[in-house]
């Protein structure tokens, strides 16, 4: 089996040499360059093409975030974990979005850095332990948010429409669910219609149902 080629990236010469003893104690590895800034780093890929960059977030000059970015961007094969000294949510998810495979803190094992190369190696994707609630609560915010966003355009009545529309009421029955006339519910339906940019009233409860449309329902 090939090694996994790594070049280690931080500004502390001490960082460097204990990770590459703890990595050469493990014959899948061979630490083929060190680095101890983002030019250098990205030199070093772009003579090397590693497998895995192990980069520290914080160094002089541009940050190890600018670096993984680049990298990700011009050697798509070289993959990069990002080692941080702690759990900041801002530089969390901007390693995220500069394309990281992984996100761990050097407080963590030797085992477990062993680990998060191998799953790096395998195609994964890994988070440190301590930042992954983190990072599922960003999630689930931002679906919140997505969600709300796309019945932004409706208003609070045309809303208590569309949730009717998805239960299968016929406008006669949602007129009378909301003491409304008939000809002002088929209005609000095609209201309706037009903002969320659907052809039919199936359609249209399909995207409430898509988007729980009943949580943004103000009683």
């Amino acid at each position: 089996m090939a090694k996994q080629r790594i070049i280690l990236v931080d500004d502390h010469e001490v960082v460097r040499l204990g990770l590459k003893a703890l990595l050469e104690r493990h014959p899948q590895f061979d630490v083929i360059g060190e680095a101890a800034n983002s030019r250098e780093a990205v030199e070093l890929v772009s003579n090397f093409q590693p497998d895995v960059v192990v980069m520290d977030i914080r160094l002089p000059g541009a940050s190890g975030i600018d670096a993984c970015e680049e990298i990700t961007r011009r050697f798509p094969n070289t993959k990069v974990i990002m080692l941080t000294s702690y759990a900041e949510d801002e530089m969390l998810f901007s390693a995220i979005r500069a394309g990281a495979s992984g996100y761990v803190l050097k407080q963590i094992g030797g085992e477990d850095l062993v680990r998060a190369l191998e799953a790096v190696g395998r195609g994964e994707a890994l988070l440190d332990s301590a930042v992954t609630q983190r990072v599922f609560q960003e999630v689930r915010r931002a679906v919140k948010e997505e969600e709300a966003s796309a019945f932004a355009h409706l208003s609070q009545q045309e809303k208590h429409v569309l949730l009717l529309v998805s239960e299968g009421k016929t406008n006669r029955e949602i007129a009378k669910a909301l003491f409304l006339g008939e000809g002002t519910v088929r209005n609000y339906v095609s209201s309706i219609l037009s903002k969320l940019g659907v052809n039919n009233r199936a359609e249209a409860a399909a995207y409430a149902v898509e988007h729980n449309l009943r949580e943004y329902i103000s009683t």
